[in-house]
């Protein structure tokens, strides 16, 4: 039990325009060196250009995205006499979510040419069709997992 005490969760505001907590913690990561309101442009243009793509809701493309993205199941070191084992453990969802949106900017950064939103729209656009690198990202992850099955035992 550890004697410090414990970190509490800071309550992050629902952004403006859908009153999503999703959405805000998304262009919270997203954003750089505190400039919150090019984030925002950067996302709801991105959501923009996500619905006019799909003829559907640009929100709901971006959570489905974001849910194909998610791992379920990750592996973590842990070192059992001298040997160190990749361990498979379930992903808290908090946990999950918030490596997903870091796999999808990440990715999104990597793409050339174009504006951010376009770049951003087209990732979560891939990862709305279960393609893409972050979503391929989250299929290595899963892999690893299962290779490493035998180790699951060493779970703590």
């Amino acid at each position: 039990m550890p004697r410090r005490a414990r970190k509490f969760k800071r309550a992050v505001a629902p952004d403006s325009r859908y009153n999503s907590l999703m959405l805000s913690n998304f262009i919270n990561k997203l954003m750089m060196h505190g400039q919150k309101a090019t984030a925002q442009r950067i996302v709801y243009d991105a959501i923009d250009i996500m619905g006019k793509q799909e003829n559907k809701e640009g929100l709901a493309v971006f959570e489905q995205g974001l849910k194909n993205a998610t791992p379920f199941i990750e592996v973590k070191p842990r070192r059992v006499g001298g040997a160190t084992y990749q361990v498979p453990i379930e992903v808290r969802p908090d946990r999950a979510q918030t490596m997903a949106m870091r796999w999808i900017i990440k990715a999104a950064r990597k793409r050339t040419g174009k504006s951010m939103a376009e770049r951003l729209a087209s990732e979560m656009l891939e990862a709305s069709r279960e393609q893409g690198a972050a979503v391929k990202k989250r299929e290595e992850t899963h892999k690893m997992a299962e290779a490493n099955r035998a180790f699951a035992h060493y779970r703590w």
